[in-house]
């Protein structure tokens, strides 16, 4: 029988991934639930992401929760002790980012409601519980590749995302055109196609009340799949995706986790 995984927020359409690919490679049932309000760029490409507020999509969460086997947490770990309360199966909490960050004592009460937590990035490892384990953040490499398209020699592109300045630098030191693009402003299943007419993406990026993102972006490592090289926060240079993120390499890390999960049920 396979086993009914419920995906609570799609962060950075990371749930999508893990869903679609253990799915089609492993013995599991997936749903995938987020807020429209929450993905204006369409990254819910399995899945859904309903028209409502944040208290009915709290409850949705919670009363869907009931007829899962185990339920997957993405950042919204405010719903895990509810979650935890009412179902009777295993609860992963996954983090992605400022989430956490620097915020392991004052979300306590949360995350130690779950009986596994993740975290997307080495560096949110900072300040975890002893248990916390880093899982990359899958890519799938059948929908970001190289699309063929003409690629324009010494360009680059990023988004905006509070280090404009850094970036410009960057660009400049390593002789490249930059072009810069908005955030939300590119659907989801449109980036392949964008990231492929540039040589390099710039991943320079400063989320709220943070000094720098100290990992690879999701968008940076989308790049790498496209074929891009990418210049990070120090000016190191990184091309090709390693394989550790590929969405099989993911997927099948995250069953192993899940079947662990749901034989000590």
């Amino acid at each position: 029988m396979k086993a009914k995984v419920l995906h609570v927020w799609n962060t950075a359409g990371v749930a999508s991934d893990i869903a679609k690919f253990t799915d089609s490679m492993f013995n599991t049932e997936s749903t995938v639930i987020t807020r429209q309000a929450a993905d204006r760029a369409g990254l819910t490409t399995y899945g859904t992401a309903y028209n409502e507020g944040a208290a009915s999509f709290f409850f949705r969460a919670v009363r869907m929760s009931r007829r899962a086997d185990l339920v997957h947490v993405h950042s919204l770990d405010r719903v895990v002790p509810w979650v935890k309360r009412l179902q009777g199966g295993p609860v992963v909490m996954h983090y992605h980012g400022t989430d956490i960050e620097g915020r392991w004592a004052e979300k306590r009460g949360r995350w130690s409601k779950a009986d596994f937590v993740a975290v997307s990035t080495p560096n949110l490892l900072e300040g975890a519980p002893a248990g916390a384990v880093y899982v990359p953040n899958p890519i799938d490499t059948g929908l970001f590749r190289d699309t063929g398209g003409p690629r324009a020699q010494d360009s680059a592109v990023s988004f905006h995302y509070g280090m404009d300045a850094e970036a410009e630098a960057a660009a400049k030191e390593l002789g490249l055109k930059l072009d810069w693009l908005e955030r939300w402003s590119v659907k989801h299943a449109d980036m392949p196609g964008v990231l492929s007419k540039y040589t390099y993406y710039i991943d320079m990026r400063r989320p709220p009340a943070h000094v720098v993102a100290r990992s690879l972006g999701r968008a940076a490592l989308e790049a790498l799949a496209c074929g891009c090289s990418v210049v990070d926060w120090t000016g190191k240079v990184t091309a090709g995706l390693p394989k550790e993120y590929e969405a099989a390499a993911v997927a099948s890390r995250w069953d192993e986790i899940y079947q662990t999960l749901l034989k000590q049920k």
